[in-house]
């Protein structure tokens, strides 16, 4: 297997997995706003944002699936905000605000994820410059 051909399926799988973590995002929000227990206390700005940003990984997968720059410029969009929430939710979490360690745990779990598609894009773009 060429190496242009690995990394068009190594781009593929990553655009993929940030597409299925957006609908997966989106699914589980839609549950929780049309009233479904998590069973923890929902921070309402949180579930809105990690909502919305459902939408925002699909298009980043859409995105990285299609051109690898815009995918990875995408990707570290992404992260960016995702680490600003988790700085500011794990702030109210340790000043006894209203928010769950569940939503802190979620947060950073979702951080992590779009941490790892965005240097697994970065590589394959380094890796496709040579």
């Amino acid at each position: 297997m060429s190496g242009a051909s690995l990394t068009t399926i190594i781009q593929r799988a990553v655009a993929l997995a940030a597409a299925l973590f957006g609908l997966a995002t989106i699914a589980a929000g839609a549950r929780v706003l049309t009233g479904a227990d998590p069973g923890y206390v929902v921070f309402r700005p949180l579930l809105l944002f990690n909502t919305a940003m459902g939408f925002a990984y699909v298009g980043a997968g859409v995105l990285a699936w299609r051109d690898l720059a815009r995918g990875k410029s995408a990707a570290g969009v992404i992260f960016s905000l995702n680490l600003v929430v988790l700085g500011a939710i794990g702030y109210l979490y340790s000043t006894g605000g209203a928010v769950a360690v569940d939503s802190l745990r979620a947060m950073t779990l979702r951080t992590g994820v779009w941490l790892v598609l965005f240097l697994a894009l970065a590589w394959l773009r380094t890796r496709g410059a040579r």
